[in-house]
């Protein structure tokens, strides 16, 4: 039975009760009362006659105000609630439809059963999201296959390179030209490997080591590395307030996480610029801010600076080196921490990335982030 008809049945149905409700009120006021009334008055005076009338009158405002008023609203109560109770389901495969992701398209959303439309939508619904499913484990089987497949190659050919490179009758010409190349393959294998990471993430392979780790003291290291990174590029880096703050986490990725946010923060700068770390702690989180000066992002990119090979101005990072995946990684690791990443960007003046890590309750899944 469809919606429709239900829905019709049902407030017929009420519609009906009232109706005899009021008639059967309106027949005994109007009709039994009434002749009860006449056979009464033929035996009393006129005057009597018109007490009568005036008791019609009163009668007729009692049965307005306790039968058809209680009756109207007992009718539009009784659509309320049909049309409420018809429409739960609606609601139901809102929320459930909300909930979707990337990570749980595998779960079928709740059917009725009842074959009704709501029933039929939600049947389409679940062979969509069972397609885009096959389509996202498609993807990243082919991401992690084709990963695998690279490394080998990538390994031969630095290998390769290094030995030419030792060669000391090597000509400068040819040794300039082998240097580039390895450099490239370099970075290929580090697009390589940042890609197996995260195929890795998105399919749940990833486990996190759980131990207590001293992030004052990784924090501190990073700012060894961003000393050694900033040097070259002639930019400045601080370190402000650096409470000591134990965690549960990774060392191992929780180190990695702060190596690639001070990578970005030294090559997206400008020459003599600044880099300032902090770390303090926050109610029940280690809030860890990184700020650089430097072209800034524009609002309407910010959202997208954690997407896979996502550049902010092509003509600018084509002369920076780097595989446009180390944010990505940064905002898996946050995540599975049970953490927060946030970005905030004054262009031409400051870029600040926000990090909070919860001193307890490190996530048991390690959740993926969309491709």
């Amino acid at each position: 039975m469809t919606i429709r008809t239900r829905l019709t049945l049902w407030y017929a149905g009420v519609l009906c009760i009232s109706v005899l409700v009021i008639g059967g009120v309106a027949y005994n006021e109007f009709v039994l009362e009434k002749h009860r009334e006449q056979r009464a008055a033929k035996q009393h005076s006129k005057q009597a006659r018109t007490e009568v009338q005036e008791e019609e009158t009163e009668d007729l405002l009692d049965i307005l105000l306790w039968y058809v008023l209680p009756a109207a609203v007992i009718a539009l109560g009784g659509g309320w609630l049909i049309t409420r109770k018809a429409l739960a389901p609606v609601a139901a495969l809102t929320a459930a439809a909300g909930r979707i992701n990337e990570r749980n398209l595998g779960e079928a959303l709740p059917r009725t059963g009842n074959g009704d439309e709501l029933d039929r939508l939600t049947e389409v619904f679940n062979d969509m999201t069972a397609r885009l499913n096959g389509s996202f484990l498609r993807i990243r089987e082919f991401t992690l296959h084709a990963s695998h497949e690279l490394k080998t190659p990538l390994t031969v050919l630095h290998g390769e390179l290094e030995a030419a490179l030792q060669d000391i009758d090597l000509p400068p010409a040819h040794r300039e030209r082998s240097q580039t190349q390895l450099d490239e393959v370099q970075r290929l294998a580090k697009i390589v490997d940042g890609l197996t990471l995260l195929t890795k993430a998105d399919a749940g392979q990833v486990s996190l080591a759980r131990e207590p780790v001293r992030l004052d003291d990784l924090v501190r290291d990073a700012l060894d590395d961003a000393l050694i990174l900033a040097r070259p590029h002639g930019v400045s880096v601080h370190l402000g307030d650096c409470d000591a703050l134990t965690i549960p986490g990774d060392r191992h990725r929780l180190r990695q996480l702060l190596l690639n946010l001070t990578d970005n923060a030294v090559k997206y700068n400008e020459p003599g610029g600044t880099v300032n770390l902090a770390l303090k702690k926050t109610e029940n989180t280690a809030e860890l801010s990184m700020s650089n000066t430097g072209p800034g992002i524009p609002p309407e990119k910010l959202d997208r600076v954690f997407d896979r090979f996502f550049r902010v101005d092509d003509s600018h990072n084509n002369a920076v080196e780097g595989c446009g995946l180390g944010l990505s990684i940064a905002q898996w690791i946050v995540s599975a921490h049970g953490g927060s990443l946030r970005m905030t960007s004054l262009p031409k003046q400051a870029t600040t990335v926000t990090i909070r890590l919860p001193f307890a309750g490190v996530s048991e899944s390690i959740p993926s982030i969309s491709p």
